[in-house]
């Protein structure tokens, strides 16, 4: 991991649990490549980019848990704008499976004059909801404005109240962004740094449903163990271990990477969680260079989060994947 340290990012925090319990933990590198670079921490907070999705999907399912909503109710009542049209039938399980036939996204530029959430809900489908996958930032936008209607409160607040941890949340303050790992440097904004990556999101003071959560290691592997626990025999609190075990099957079937509920599901060996990992593993990647993978049939999770975009957008699936697979190398060792 030092080696790529400087060539595939600045800094990295890698953690592996094993049967619930912290087996590994260290952090590599630095928060930036220049002058005003600070040492990175296993507590160092990262841009968590569309890991965001998995934490905004268990708030959701949540709220289903407690009876605010049901999985497969129909969406035209929280969103009038939708009656008459497809979108009326789009329920929360298209929308956490990318099968609502909503667009992926839209180009940043082309937002500028736009209120964002409102671009989601009337862009038209680009199939007809349940019909095939087709990931969605629109979709988890929509998400977050159905968290807000739903729970009264603001998606910021709805996802504090669940996971109270000090270390994740949107919008970190700004005297502590030099302490979060740098990310990429554009034209718009400069080298951006404790301020959320992704365009929308940006676009949208910060907070959305996709991307705009900053936390650490831990907190990634706290949420993960929700899931992966109950179906190994542990606590999935605050979720019922039956919708926690739901999340993570197969909700639609896509040839490159399946679906559960907020969960990416293994596919094949070309996935980011490499070849050794089973085939009941679920996980999900961040745009910047995060990722989490989860092997229910070892009962072990290993979360790695990086900066990879610093040097510019090139694929990291080879480094995620050596990671995984050196990952259960130790772990059968």
């Amino acid at each position: 991991m030092n080696d790529a340290c400087g060539v595939a990012f600045t800094g990295a925090v890698a953690r592996i649990e094993h049967r619930g319990v912290p087996v590994y933990e260290r952090a590599f590198g630095t928060t930036r490549d220049d002058d005003a670079k600070r040492p990175v921490y296993v507590d160092t907070r990262f841009d968590f980019a569309s890991l965001t999705k998995v934490f905004v999907a268990t708030v959701v399912l949540h709220l289903i848990a407690v009876g605010r909503l049901a999985l497969d109710e129909t969406l035209g009542g929280w969103f009038p704008q939708w009656r008459g049209l497809p979108q009326e039938r789009i329920t929360p399980r298209m929308l956490l499976a990318h099968t609502s036939g909503m667009q992926s996204g839209a180009d940043y530029r082309t937002l500028l004059d736009e209120r964002v959430e409102t671009f989601a809900l009337e862009r038209p489908l680009a199939a007809s909801p349940g019909e095939r996958v087709m990931y969605s930032d629109l979709g988890f936008i929509v998400l977050g404005a159905l968290i807000a209607r739903v729970s009264g409160a603001s998606l910021a607040s709805a996802t504090r109240a669940l996971f109270p941890s000090v270390s994740l949340g949107f919008g970190p303050p700004a005297r502590e962004r030099l302490s979060i790992v740098a990310t990429e440097s554009d034209g718009w904004r400069g080298r951006v740094q404790g301020t959320v990556h992704d365009e929308k999101a940006a676009l949208m003071g910060g907070c959305a449903g996709h991307a705009g959560l900053f936390g650490t290691a831990a907190d990634v592997a706290a949420l993960t163990e929700m899931y992966l626990g109950a179906g190994c025999g542990r606590s999935s609190d605050p979720l019922p271990a039956d919708l926690a075990r739901e999340a993570t099957q197969e909700a639609a079937f896509d040839p490159v990477l399946r679906r559960g509920l907020g969960w990416a599901l293994k596919t094949s060996a070309s996935n980011s969680c490499g070849e050794r990992f089973g085939a009941s593993s679920f996980g999900h990647t961040g745009f910047v260079g995060t990722c989490v993978w989860a092997d229910p049939q070892r009962d072990v999770l290993g979360v790695l989060l990086t900066n990879t975009v610093y040097f510019g957008r090139g694929d990291s699936r080879a480094l995620r994947a050596a990671f995984y697979n050196a990952l259960v190398e130790d772990i059968e060792a």
